[in-house]
């Protein structure tokens, strides 16, 4: 009986729409304490065991942290992909006014850090760590907004769910355009044929969802080789999959719903364990008051709501857009916060922004301050003030 409990306690949880922040926020504590005691030599050990298979025409042969943050998060993007093409056809991003609030909000939370970050890193060696600041962790910021149950409008939800996917898109533009190296041309062009494949699969009706997948492990292949990361290959292999607005579950629709447990409960885990990894040294707290550390921590905990409350007050006061039913501008404010929990993408541009691995360190620690940060305080002020609204109300 009482491991029918245990069992029916644990499915739950797995259920629950926090439990992906949880776990994540699990994998951050258990990466930092490996990466603080003597298991450290041997865990970094086998991040850099290289493992898979070459010869004369294919090379396929990779240390482990290559095939989790180019392999794992290839399969990341491609649900991220997907739920960008689902808001578009029938979601939240379907309809221009729909759109309006969730899009300029994340224009803001993606602009205002970027000019944060370049106030303190402008003609420095760390001026190409403009991204970090950009991006938004869905599924912290969700499992966080979550915890709070019915004490926020469900609007708020739904605006930050597409303010988050919204802001997705243009980080994946951002690795795509500025985070990608040397481009190969040839790889490209072969890349570019498959996912012309992938198009006219579409087109003619192709609903198996192997007949998008399969070319798309390939196309990461040509992709990798060619340049740009990896993980592009998994937005575009989404963008192909078939979906439609009726009532019908689409090919699109089976795969996100294949793809959600095993991304939130896998790969974003592994993922935090293998990047965190970050070694508390004396002085490292000096690194928040560095160009670099003060950009990310500006950008995060101050640029990133900044830039949403801004963005979505004037788009309001303009007519453009209307905020979500039941919902405050101290609620936008809160949820502004929770867009500067950057941590695991905040974490991935900063591994793509610098090579050398002080810097990344470096760039890690602020990033996991500012994040923390950002929860705590989006939480408690949203928190506060909807206790302060309940009280007024009765």
């Amino acid at each position: 009986m009482a491991k029918l409990i245990n069992l029916t306690v644990f499915r739950e949880f797995f259920r629950s729409t926090s439990a992906g922040g949880i776990l994540l926020l699990i994998c951050v504590a258990v990466s930092l304490i490996i990466a603080n005691t003597g298991l450290a030599g041997g865990f970094n050990g086998f991040l850099l065991q290289e493992f898979g298979f070459e010869n004369a025409a294919i090379h396929l042969k990779y240390p482990v942290l290559l095939w989790i943050n180019d392999g794992l998060m290839a399969i990341f993007f491609l649900l991220v992909g997907l739920e960008i093409k689902r808001e578009i056809v029938e979601g939240e991003l379907s309809s221009v006014k729909q759109a309006s609030l969730p899009v300029l909000a994340a224009v803001g939370g993606v602009v205002v850090p970027a000019l944060l970050f370049g106030l303190f890193n402008n003609n420095t060696p760390t001026a190409h760590g403009w991204g970090i600041p950009m991006a938004t962790d869905i599924a912290f910021a969700l499992g966080i907004l979550s915890m709070l149950g019915d004490r926020v409008p469900s609007g708020l939800k739904i605006f930050l769910a597409a303010l988050a996917i919204v802001d997705d898109l243009m980080a994946i533009l951002v690795i795509a355009i500025f985070y990608s190296t040397t481009l190969q041309l040839s790889y490209l062009l072969y890349a570019g044929g498959i996912f012309a494949l992938q198009i006219i699969f579409n087109r003619t009706g192709v609903k198996n969802i192997f007949f998008y997948v399969l070319p798309g492990m390939v196309m990461w292949y040509f992709i990798h080789h060619s340049g740009i990361h990896a993980t592009i290959a998994g937005v575009l292999t989404a963008l192909t999959l078939p979906t439609t607005a009726d009532d019908t579950e689409s090919s699109l629709e089976k795969l996100e719903h294949a793809l959600t447990k095993p991304v939130n409960f896998i790969i974003m885990p592994i993922f935090a364990i293998a990047n965190t990894n970050i070694t508390f040294e004396s002085g490292m707290a000096e690194g928040l008051v560095s160009n670099l550390g003060m950009g990310i921590v500006i950008g995060l905990f101050f640029g990133k709501p900044a830039g949403i409350f801004i963005m979505s007050y004037l788009s309001v006061q303009a007519k453009i857009a209307e905020l979500p039913a039941g919902t405050r501008w101290m609620h936008v404010l809160g949820l502004g916060l929770l867009g500067g929990i950057g941590f695991t993408m905040s974490i991935f541009i900063a591994l793509l922004s610098f090579d050398d691995v002080h810097l990344q360190t470096e760039a890690k620690f602020a990033v996991l301050v500012a994040s923390v940060a950002s929860g705590i305080a989006g939480y408690l002020l949203l928190n506060f003030y909807n206790r302060k609204v309940s009280l007024r109300e009765n």
